[in-house]
C-alpha cells in the first residue's frame, strides 16, 4: 500500500469532526433544487453523526450549503414573478437569497426531522470571522451545537454581505470554518467525479486523480477551467480551499456529490473522488486565522535579501528590505508581501502605508532619525506573519 493510502486510512479512521460542503451545482437540477440529492445528503450526515455508517464511528458534522439563491429564483417563478427571478445586480441577488434561504432551511429541517435529527441554521459574513471576539463566540456556539448532537447548516448571509465582507464562495467559507470547529476532515462535494489531471476544456481525455500529495505545487490556473455555470466556485476554488486546509493539517476529500451515499462509502474505504493530503508540519490556528480571515488591504514589495530572510531564515520583515508599497492602509492592517511578482507572505503591518513610504529601504538608525524613537524595529513581525500562504 502506498504511503498516501496508509495516511488516508488513518485520517479517515480518526476523523472526529467533519466539515462537508455542498454547492449549487450538486443540489440543483438547473431549474430547481434536486430534493432526492438533498434528502440523500441529509441521510448520509445523520448516519455519520449517529455512527450508522459502515465503520460504526460517531462523528461531529458541520454542513456548509449553497442553494439559497437558486431556491429563491424557483420560488419567485412559482409565484408568477419570472422577471424578478432572473433579476441581476447585488440588491436583486440579496433579495432573492432572502426568499430562498428560508425555503432551503425548511427543506433541510424537514429532512433532518424525518430521521429524528436536529439541525441549526447559521448565517455568517466574513466580518464575523474577522473580528476576534465574534470568532470566539462562533467557536463556542458551534462547540455547543456539536456537543448537543445538532448538525449546523451554514451559509453566507447574502442578504447583508457587501463585497469587502464576502467570502467569495462557500468553498472559502468552509475552509475558514475548519479552524473554529477544529475539524479533522474536509469533504467537498462536486458535480464531477473528482479532480481531473488536466483542464477538461482543453483536454477532453483528462482523468480523475485519486490523490494529490502536494496540492500547493499545482498550477491551479493551468489545471482548472472557469467557474461552474450554476455556482460561484468551481474546481479552482475547491483546490485553493484544499490548499489552505492542508496548511492547517486537515486533509480534503473531493467527492462526486450526486452519487448516492458517497460520503459513508468513501469513509468506509471505497476509492472515490480525490484525496488531498495534509501538510506534515501544519501552521498554528492563530496564524491560519490571521492570514485568511480577511483580504489584504495593501501590498509590500521586498528585495531578494528580505525574501530569503522571510522564507528560509525565520526572520521578520524590516524596513531596509522594502522596495515599494501599494495601497492605503493603517497600522495593524493585513498586507501581502510580494517578491518578484509572487506572494511570499501575509501578515500584520506595524506601520501605515504613509510611514512605510518614508522609511522603506532605511536602516534602523535611519528610521529612528526619520520617525523618532517611538517606532517598531519590524514592519511585520514573524509572529504575525504567514510565509508561503495559499492564495
Amino acid at each position: 500500500m502506498m504511503d498516501w493510502m496508509k495516511e488516508k486510512c488513518a485520517a479517515l479512521a480518526h476523523a472526529d469532526c467533519v466539515v462537508v460542503k455542498v454547492g449549487t451545482a450538486v443540489l440543483s437540477t438547473g431549474a430547481a433544487l434536486d430534493m432526492h440529492v438533498l434528502d440523500n445528503l441529509v441521510e448520509q450526515l445523520v448516519r455519520l453523526q449517529g455512527g450508522e455508517d459502515r465503520d460504526g464511528r460517531r462523528r461531529r458534522v458541520v454542513l456548509v450549503s449553497s442553494g439559497a439563491v437558486g431556491a429563491g429564483r424557483v420560488a419567485l417563478a412559482e409565484h408568477g414573478k419570472p422577471e424578478a427571478s432572473q433579476a441581476k445586480g447585488l440588491a436583486a441577488k440579496q433579495a432573492i437569497a432572502a426568499i430562498g434561504q428560508g425555503r432551503l432551511m425548511h427543506f433541510y429541517d424537514q429532512s433532518f426531522a424525518r430521521r429524528g435529527a436536529l439541525m441549526a441554521q447559521v448565517l455568517l459574513t466574513r466580518d464575523d470571522l474577522r473580528d476576534r471576539g465574534r470568532f470566539l463566540n462562533i467557536r463556542n456556539t458551534f462547540g455547543t451545537l456539536l456537543d448537543w448532537g445538532v448538525v449546523p447548516v451554514v451559509n453566507e448571509n447574502d442578504t447583508v454581505s457587501v463585497n469587502e465582507l464576502k467570502f467569495s464562495d462557500n468553498d472559502n467559507l468552509a475552509s475558514l470554518l475548519l479552524n473554529p470547529v477544529e475539524a479533522d476532515l474536509f469533504v467537498n462535494l462536486t458535480s464531477i467525479g473528482g479532480v481531473l489531471d488536466a483542464n477538461p476544456q482543453t483536454c477532453p481525455d483528462a482523468q480523475i486523480m485519486p490523490c494529490i500529495e502536494h496540492v500547493r505545487t499545482l498550477d491551479l490556473n493551468t489545471l482548472c477551467g472557469g467557474k461552474s455555470t450554476l455556482g460561484t466556485g468551481g474546481m479552482y476554488s475547491k483546490l485553493l480551499s484544499a490548499s489552505r486546509a492542508a496548511q492547517l493539517g486537515v486533509p480534503t476529500l473531493i467527492l462526486p456529490g450526486r452519487e448516492p451515499d458517497v460520503i459513508p462509502r468513501a469513509l468506509a474505504g471505497e476509492q472515490l473522488g480525490t484525496w488531498i493530503c495534509a501538510e506534515p508540519n501544519p501552521i498554528s490556528r492563530r496564524k491560519y486565522w490571521l492570514a485568511y480571515q480577511a483580504e489584504p488591504q495593501g501590498t509590500i514589495h521586498v528585495d531578494a535579501g528580505a525574501a530569503d530572510a522571510l522564507r528560509h531564515k525565520g526572520k521578520s520583515l524590516l524596513p531596509g528590505g522594502i522596495s515599494s508599497v501599494e495601497g492605503h492602509f493603517d497600522a495593524g492592517a493585513l498586507v501581502r508581501i510580494v517578491y518578484d511578482g509572487q506572494t511570499i507572505g501575509i501578515g500584520l503591518s506595524n506601520y501605515p502605508a504613509s510611514e512605510l513610504e518614508l522609511i522603506r529601504g532605511l536602516s534602523r538608525l535611519e528610521v529612528a532619525a526619520r520617525l523618532g524613537d517611538a517606532h517598531y524595529p519590524e514592519v511585520v513581525h514573524r509572529d504575525n506573519l504567514l510565509v508561503d500562504p495559499a492564495c
